[in-house]
């Protein structure tokens, strides 16, 4: 919704909208962690530059100016690391979880495999585990702008492995939406949990966090 109301109507340049739209769906169906595409992987994508080839200028040159549109924009982030003495431009998306990433990487909390910046010193790579905004997108579905701040305001309430676990409870169930996630964090507040962990019992009810007080929030 914001891409079409806000973003697309500012785009003017139709190279640069093909590389948005091209990273956007690259990036969403990568399910490693953390997610971006570099601009080799981008080089490397033959449709894509077939697409925006033209003979006056040579594709890597339409494509290095529209990822500095699109950075300069806002669409994406960008960040030079270096790899055994080479120098790789990784994209994300710029929002909350591409933000978090970058900072745990320009920090060195978060190294990525052969990849360092000029901070970091050369040490074995580490893994992380992913935020509670990708675990959503990858178990739930698309992150809008309400459910982003919906994440937000839960982690000021709940400590994030409580969020983790609900959201892992909640596709277990097949109860894939923020209402029933939200209210097994209500229902853990209340109720209490087993060691700080949910409770694994082969004969949960799907439905039990829908027959409470507020289970009429809650679609089925």
């Amino acid at each position: 919704n914001i891409f079409l109301s806000t973003l697309l109507p500012e785009i003017n340049d139709i190279v640069e909208l093909k590389i948005t739209l091209h990273i956007f769906c690259a990036i969403y169906q990568k399910r490693s962690y953390p997610r971006f595409v570099t601009f080799r992987e981008l080089l490397n994508n033959t449709n894509l530059m077939n697409s925006i080839k033209e003979a006056a200028e040579s594709p890597d040159i339409k494509l290095r100016r529209a990822l500095e549109m699109a950075t300069k924009r806002g669409t994406v982030l960008h960040l030079v690391l270096d790899k055994n003495g080479m120098l790789n431009d990784l994209y994300f998306l710029n929002n909350n979880s591409g933000k978090q990433i970058m900072t745990k990487i320009r920090s060195g909390e978060l190294i990525l495999n052969g990849l360092k910046t000029d901070k970091q010193a050369a040490v074995e790579p580490i893994e992380d585990s992913p935020d509670i905004f990708t675990i959503y997108e990858q178990n739930i579905g698309m992150l809008t702008p309400m459910i982003a701040e919906e994440l937000r305001e839960a982690e000021k309430l709940y400590p994030i492995n409580w969020i983790k676990d609900a959201i892992k409870e909640a596709v277990t169930l097949n109860k894939r939406n923020w209402r029933y996630i939200a209210r097994i964090l209500e229902n853990w507040t209340t109720e209490g949990r087993s060691n700080g962990t949910h409770r694994q019992d082969s004969k949960t009810d799907p439905d039990k966090y829908i027959k409470g007080k507020y289970g009429h929030m809650v679609r089925r």
